[in-house]
């Protein structure tokens, strides 16, 4: 049989079983996802984004995991990061890969450096900011994924100020996306 009608086959193979929307989901996901392999330094669609003052490349796209995850890397060379936010719906992990980063989650704040992470769980406000002397670079995954890759495509498109990670509009642009804005970026110390 082939692979297309295997998949066709399987998925209704699936939902057939009584009770078994998990089980279809699940099914619908093994079948139709795929390896992806990012180089690094690249992108996954081999564009070049601005998030705030990070340069960013997308590593995992939404489409890629049926909406399971968004996954991007930020690097950055100037102090600083985004306002205090918060997703309704997504888990938010920070790892770093290369210089120092200050990430607040709730009321705790974290001191990340090459190889730390911190997980951001979906409800409670957060924020985070380079913090390094040198360039810094960090991985940034969403899970589910939501309209995170929306949201930053659109920042984007709609020319959201090179540098800035905040704007007037942000309150109701977050809303629409999935987030709350709670508050400024962290308070960091640019001359340290």
């Amino acid at each position: 049989m082939d692979p297309i009608r295997r998949r066709s086959f399987l998925r209704m193979a699936a939902a057939a079983i009584p009770g078994s929307t998990l089980l279809s989901q699940t099914a619908a996901t093994a079948i139709s996802a795929r390896p992806v392999k990012v180089f690094a330094g690249s992108d996954r669609e081999g564009k070049s984004h601005t998030v705030g003052v990070s340069s960013t490349t997308y590593k995992v796209l939404t489409a890629d995991t049926l909406g399971a995850m968004f996954v991007m890397e930020q690097a950055n060379q100037k102090k600083g990061g985004p306002t205090r936010h918060l997703h309704f719906s997504q888990d938010e992990l920070f790892y770093v890969i290369e210089g120092e980063y200050i990430v607040e989650i709730g009321a705790e704040r974290f001191h990340l450096k090459a190889g730390d992470c911190v997980l951001g769980p979906r409800g409670i406000p957060h924020a985070w900011a380079f913090v390094g002397d040198s360039n810094g670079r960090m991985l940034l995954s969403y899970s589910p994924a939501g309209r995170m890759e929306a949201f930053f495509n659109d920042r984007e498109k709609n020319g959201i100020k090179k540098g800035a990670y905040a704007s007037s509009t942000d309150a109701e642009t977050m809303k629409a996306y999935g987030m709350e804005l709670i508050g400024p970026p962290l308070k960091i110390d640019e001359s340290a």
